[in-house]
């Protein structure tokens, strides 16, 4: 009896002082699980439109972005399995999202980038845009490193893949004005 009661008493303390080990969403705030959560259906967001794009227009540079959004959606998943969050991709087809927001502005984009090569191209550089003002917000709004880290190597993919589709822009004899950043 002794034993049992002593192997309890380790297996306990074990577990209180692994269970303060682990990370929870009880560590974030309401502001950012909602931010996390949206970055991961953002990145999907556009991972699934220069999915479409390219199906359509064969433009090498949106199945090359599609690829390195993917790597986006990953690196947004290792937050919510590190805090514990429930992931709001339950459905990984594209065009599929929790949020309906997402869903509409994934039709409304397409209808737009169906509409010609320029049009795809500068839809391109608008998700890439948003993501930016989104993931710039959503840094200040953390004090968290691990996030901050995570937001930042997105901020930077996303300033190169918007400098990516505006060059293509650009040879199509088109440019392009930066309407939510600089």
């Amino acid at each position: 009896m002794k034993r049992f009661v002593l192997m309890l008493g380790i297996l306990l303390m074990s577990f209180t002082l692994f269970s303060n080990l682990g990370i929870s969403a009880v560590n974030l705030s309401s502001q950012e699980i909602k931010d996390i959560l949206h970055m991961r259906e953002e990145e999907k967001l556009a991972r699934d439109v220069y999915t479409t794009l390219y199906n359509l227009y064969k433009i090498p540079t949106f199945y090359n972005i599609s690829k390195s959004e993917q790597t986006h959606m990953n690196a947004v998943k290792t937050l919510i399995n590190y805090y514990n969050l429930k992931d709001p991709i339950t459905d990984d087809s594209v065009g599929k999202f929790s949020d309906p927001k997402f869903t509409e502005l994934y039709n409304n984009l397409i209808e737009r980038g169906k509409k010609s090569v320029i049009e795809a191209l500068k839809v391109g550089i608008l998700i890439e845009e948003l993501d930016i003002k989104d993931l710039q917000e959503a840094i200040n709004r953390t004090n968290k490193a691990d996030i901050i880290r995570v937001y930042t190597n997105l901020l930077k993919g996303s300033q190169n893949h918007r400098e990516a589709f505006i060059k293509v822009l650009q040879r199509y004899g088109e440019s392009y004005t930066p309407t939510y950043t600089n």
